[in-house]
């Protein structure tokens, strides 16, 4: 789902707003959104040429560096350009194919598997893996699942994922329980949709201040309510006006309108919590690998909510 990004986003992401963005630039634009605070110092990886229009996007940010199969000439002489001419730039080796087996070796002990070759597409999304009541799935959900599903095969185990409008907007990886994941995701993808918000869009920062120091403040800014006195005051000197937080009402109302979110899991759901803490993130579709003795009491959850709820049969473990 490449689209045009809307004005609000741009803004929220320090982006031009007459930028003229290529579909590459686009999904790395939406890509790095996620989780702005986190992605400070990557490696980007990118399936296609690296043109002109993600370089200019590329320039500012903080990034160690790229891989990709190619580099247009404008792009390389942007790139080379970064961190003093430092900037790492790799280029794939497109003919490569990975060993079928991969194997870790734990305390003298050899763990052997076949390597992770499942192939989301839109052949996993038929109607014979639904098992709610609910059936009506639109084309645009089906490939936000798909987005976000594939960011779960890459992403470290357990790891939940929530999407929205064609890219993932909040993951929750790493954690030792399936609700800390979903828990975790959705306060990212809430956090995501309040950076739209005017207010947090329209801050006024103080001269000089990093782009860093700005994603950090806008990421304080709408956690206002968690931030203590001394947070409150830090927060306070980045800016030129008086903080006017967002309210508990203007909250709520904002995140009403974020009805039609994804939320995919690297496994099934043992218990039916997940479903709840994902319907207040306006979830309305959820994909998930299904086999717990505990499925209906997890599908009578959805139904409840009126989601729309895949069952794959695909784990996505990635340890």
């Amino acid at each position: 789902m490449a689209g045009d990004l809307s004005d609000a986003f741009k803004q929220s992401q320090f982006i031009d707003p007459d930028a003229d963005l290529s579909p590459l630039a686009t999904a790395y634009a939406k890509a790095r959104s996620s989780d702005r605070v986190a992605s400070f110092g990557d490696f980007i990886a990118v399936s296609e040429p690296v043109d002109r229009s993600l370089a200019m996007l590329i320039k500012p940010e903080v990034s160690d560096g790229i891989i990709a199969p190619a580099y247009d000439s404008d792009a390389l002489d942007i790139l080379r350009a970064k961190k003093g001419g430092k900037y790492v730039m790799l280029e794939m080796d497109k003919d490569f194919n990975p060993p079928r087996i991969e194997s870790r070796v734990e305390f003298g002990i050899t763990l052997e598997q076949s390597y992770n070759d499942a192939v989301i597409d839109r052949s996993l999304f038929t109607a014979d893996r639904i098992a709610t009541a609910n059936t009506d799935a639109s084309d645009e959900e089906i490939e936000t699942a798909i987005v976000t599903t594939i960011t779960l095969k890459h992403t470290q185990s357990n790891s939940v994922a929530v999407g929205y409008e064609g890219h993932a907007i909040g993951v929750g990886a790493g954690q030792q329980s399936r609700i800390a994941c979903t828990r975790l995701c959705c306060d990212k993808a809430d956090r995501w949709m309040l950076k739209l918000h005017p207010k947090a869009r329209h801050l006024m920062f103080a001269d000089g201040l990093p782009r860093s120091e700005k994603v950090n403040a806008i990421d304080e800014f709408v956690r206002f309510d968690e931030l203590d006195d001394l947070g409150r005051a830090t927060l306070a000197k980045k800016l030129i006006y008086r903080i006017d937080p967002i309210t508990p009402a203007e909250r709520a109302d904002w995140l009403g309108q974020m009805q039609g979110a994804v939320l995919s899991s690297d496994a099934f759901f043992p218990f039916r919590d997940n479903l709840d803490r994902a319907a207040r993130s306006g979830v309305k579709l959820i994909v998930q690998a299904g086999g717990s003795q505990r499925d209906p009491g997890v599908i009578e959850a959805a139904n409840e909510h009126g989601m729309v709820m895949f069952m794959t049969g695909v784990r996505l473990f990635l340890h």
